[in-house]
């Protein structure tokens, strides 16, 4: 049975492999007939990408030089954009805090990776679970749940925040990690963008599989994640952005399950003497999701360049 699944996978990528090169082939014979512009209007085009470019960087040049500035160049006005004397004093003095504090940096760190890991990973296998029946079957109150599902991505976390720590409080999940945990395997976002990629699957091919006789799990395992592996892979970097910089002071009063951005949070506002070490924290907030969207970078653009097609 699995050698059938194999081959009846194998033979769809190999036909969406060969659309895959007709359309690229396409679209560039389509390119090289509208390729008529002038020199200098190219120039004029990679002028403009260029400047456009320089100003989605231009905070984040900014925000690097800052991490390196002494404290008499951050403070001064107009600030300057490149740092003169640069100076690792920010990043010293950041360690210098978490060795004085009572507890240890170690401890934020396996807070914010255990809520991590395990909110990410749970959000992704719950969001394609549920996502998995509500793209492929049609039953009794499935449209209703697909509407509720796009409903909800409307309201604003800070419209459900009280009902949510109600929710969290009956449960007795204050000071868990759970409490974080759990609300992000129900964040409908997740399930809206499996859902949506999913059904840009053939039933055939999950008709095929069932005929082979796989069964459900089998099929959603074996057949259907592996084709969706660009969606949640972005899923992936969302929840991973999203967890990353959680708090969670809202729900976790204990400071031995507290995050590691609220800890580098609560550090760098004590006042104007930490400018320095709050340059320092913006720019190790900002790097680990950056490089993660980096290195996954190609599979959300196969997302959003799929999302709106059609088998």
């Amino acid at each position: 049975m699995a050698t059938e699944i194999g081959s009846t996978y194998l033979k769809y990528r190999q036909g969406k492999m060969i659309k895959k090169k007709k359309h690229h082939i396409f679209i560039k014979l389509f390119a090289t007939a509208r390729s008529n512009r002038s020199v200098w209007g190219n120039v004029l085009l990679v002028l403009f990408l260029v400047f456009m470019a320089f100003l989605f960087l231009f905070p984040v040049i900014f925000m690097a030089n800052n991490a390196f500035k002494p404290l008499h160049e951050l403070l001064k006005f107009p600030p300057d954009i490149i740092v003169k004397t640069p100076t690792l004093n920010n990043f010293l003095e950041l360690r210098v805090i978490f060795q004085d504090s009572v507890i240890p940096l170690l401890r934020y760190i396996f807070n914010t990776i255990f809520i991590l890991v395990v909110g990410t990973a749970g959000q992704i296998i719950f969001a394609s679970m549920a996502a998995y029946p509500l793209a492929k079957y049609r039953f009794f109150g499935s449209e209703v749940i697909s509407r509720i599902i796009v409903l909800s991505l409307m309201f604003s976390p800070v419209v459900t925040a009280v009902p949510n720590y109600v929710i969290i409080s009956k449960l007795g999940l204050i000071d868990t990690y759970w409490a974080i945990i759990l609300p992000a395997f129900a964040a409908t976002l997740g399930l809206y963008l499996m859902k949506n990629f999913m059904e840009q699957i053939p039933s055939s091919l999950v008709e095929s599989a069932s005929i082979d006789g796989a069964n459900d799990f089998i099929i959603f395992w074996r057949v259907i994640m592996p084709l969706v592996k660009p969606a949640w892979i972005t899923l992936f970097i969302v929840s991973f952005q999203n967890m990353w910089g959680v708090t969670g002071d809202m729900y976790i009063y204990k400071e031995n399950l507290k995050t590691f951005s609220y800890a580098l949070g609560q550090i760098a506002r004590v006042g104007i003497a930490r400018q320095g070490v709050m340059a320092a924290v913006s720019l190790i907030m900002f790097l680990i999701p950056a490089i993660t969207f980096i290195v996954a970078q190609s599979n959300v653009i196969e997302t959003m360049t799929t999302s709106g097609l059609k088998e």
